[in-house]
């Protein structure tokens, strides 16, 4: 059925505060889904509100968890998520950045003890509304191996990137660094559909198009062995650096049972000014350089237009999903 953005909004934020969630935590966590489903990314959407409300039963996730920020360094804030969701996180990260950023140029921020980073695009996005520039890494519950080995050791491990360009919208990157993210998989498992050959391994290192063996698996890294680098580079940044669980430390964001992940992400705000004047407008002439080609697409569109037309026509969101949301309530 098609469901207007807000009253979607409005049914996630009631199954969780149902649940014990705390209302601003819904709230947070409630948009963030909502968002995700809107711009397609349905692995990350509306289907992981059922694994959601089931850690915040089982302790997995802590629903009322209280977030607490501190700023260590002039240009540092760290964020302790408080084995909580980590859309609340975010949402200061964006809320104290921006000050911080245009006061020093530049703005790190070290979020520890936190949960799925979700579609970070949507992330990022926030910063480069406001003028900014940024940067955002995750670690995730450990999926893939090393280059030539078989154990799970690194995580999907995304990195997001956006950026402001002059009369236009933001330009946007998110790519995890597996060849897929898990939550297509997930999805995939979810509807019962098999998966392309090249997105997993079985167990026992074989390429699988099932999505319950390739649970079971490893995915397979983007690029081969330069993927398997940058998830490592990755794993440094958003958990030796934050004091978070390496990936094979970290638990399943799709199980109810088991620790809290505490996995941790970091963000990287850049003032454009503090370099040039005139960054946003050089931006934008590479930008028309590029969609002068025939063929050629700027990275972020898709997601963007398809977030406008859910805005005008509402999110078509399968029956099985809203009836599992609705028992919830």
């Amino acid at each position: 059925m098609h469901m207007p953005l807000k009253e979607a909004e409005t049914l996630v934020q009631a199954a969780f505060e149902a649940n014990g969630v705390l209302p601003e935590t819904a709230r947070s966590v409630a948009h963030a889904l909502v968002q995700a489903e809107a711009a397609g990314q349905y692995g990350h959407g509306l289907r992981r509100v059922p694994a959601y409300i089931g850690q915040a039963r089982s302790g997995k996730v802590d629903g009322r968890a209280r977030y607490v920020a501190s700023r260590p360094r002039p240009a540092v804030l760290t964020v302790d998520a408080a084995l909580g969701y980590a859309y609340p996180a975010f949402d200061l990260a964006v809320e104290r950045l921006p000050e911080i950023a245009r006061e020093q140029g530049i703005a790190l921020c070290l979020i520890h003890r936190s949960h799925h980073a979700g579609v970070m695009a949507l992330t990022v996005e926030r910063f480069a509304e406001q003028g900014l520039t940024a940067l955002m890494f995750a670690n995730a519950p450990a999926s893939m191996a090393a280059w030539g080995g078989r154990k799970r050791l690194f995580g999907t491990n995304p990195i997001a990137f956006a950026t402001p360009v002059a009369g236009d919208d933001p330009l946007v990157i998110d790519l995890a660094l597996s060849t897929v993210a898990a939550g297509k998989i997930m999805a995939a498992r979810q509807k019962g559909e098999s998966i392309p050959e090249g997105w997993a391994f079985d167990a026992d290192g074989n390429p699988t198009t099932d999505p319950n063996e390739a649970l079971r698996g490893v995915m397979a890294p983007s690029g081969g062995a330069k993927g398997a680098a940058l998830a490592l580079m990755v794993e440094i940044l958003a958990a030796g650096l934050t004091g978070s669980n390496f990936s094979r430390e970290a638990s399943s964001f799709m199980e109810e049972k088991g620790a809290p992940p505490s996995v941790g992400q970091m963000l990287v705000v850049i003032d454009p000014a503090a370099g040039t004047a005139s960054a946003g407008e050089r931006i934008a002439e590479l930008a028309r350089e590029m969609v002068s080609e025939e063929g050629v697409r700027l990275p972020g569109r898709r997601g963007q237009n398809a977030r406008r037309k859910a805005i005008e026509s509402g999110l078509h969101i399968d029956d099985e999903v809203l009836t599992s949301i609705k028992a919830l309530v």
